[in-house]
């Protein structure tokens, strides 16, 4: 019996061992997103496909709820439960076309991860770089990634040349609202029209 005892004790230390041991860094994290978009982007697929993919990629590996949330302010809490899982759907399906949409139209982006940085047990800043070309000049991207779970990581923000996109998005939900007369449903309409 304690021979079982120590056995299953072994076997638990070893399963947390392993599973601590393949947790990836929130840089490997960024590289191996960047590399596998880049390797859709100069594909032969077509548009679509290369927007179904993009957005697959997003989907598993952005924080959209988190994001949508944040995006939304305080007007947050004034949402009765029926409302928010409205704007959740709302907002998943926004974010999915604008990323996707905007992003199919770069031809092989290279992207090289340089450093990152721990903020807290939560937070992980990874910096990196769009790659120059004759097109375009070299973008500093630092990505925003939450590590409060290890084994999977996402990614709640992306700060492009020391903008916030969703500080940005935020800003742009609330003026709508705020025009509207603070009718949160204006935003509703907005993102179903998108």
């Amino acid at each position: 019996m304690k021979f079982i005892r120590i056995l299953k004790t072994a076997l638990l230390i070893f399963f947390l061992f392993l599973s601590n041991s393949f947790a990836i860094s929130p840089s490997d994290f960024i590289q191996k997103i960047t590399d596998n978009a880049s390797n859709i982007l100069s594909s032969n697929l077509s548009k679509n496909e290369k927007q179904n993919k993009l957005k697959e990629i997003a989907d598993e590996n952005v924080d959209i709820k988190g994001i949508g949330f944040y995006t939304l302010g305080n007007y947050r809490k004034n949402l009765s439960d029926n409302q928010k899982k409205e704007y959740s759907n709302l907002f998943k399906k926004y974010f999915l076309k604008s990323f996707s949409s905007r992003l199919v139209e770069y031809s092989n982006p290279k992207i090289t991860v340089v450093s990152q940085e721990i903020l807290n047990e939560k937070y992980t800043i990874v910096n990196s770089i769009l790659d120059a070309t004759k097109d375009r000049p070299e973008i500093k991207i630092d990505w925003r990634v939450y590590t409060k779970n290890p084994s999977k990581l996402l990614i709640r923000d992306l700060i492009i040349e020391g903008l916030s996109l969703a500080r940005t998005q935020k800003e742009e939900f609330s003026s709508i609202i705020s025009s509207n007369d603070n009718n949160v449903e204006a935003l509703f309409k907005t993102l179903e029209q998108f």
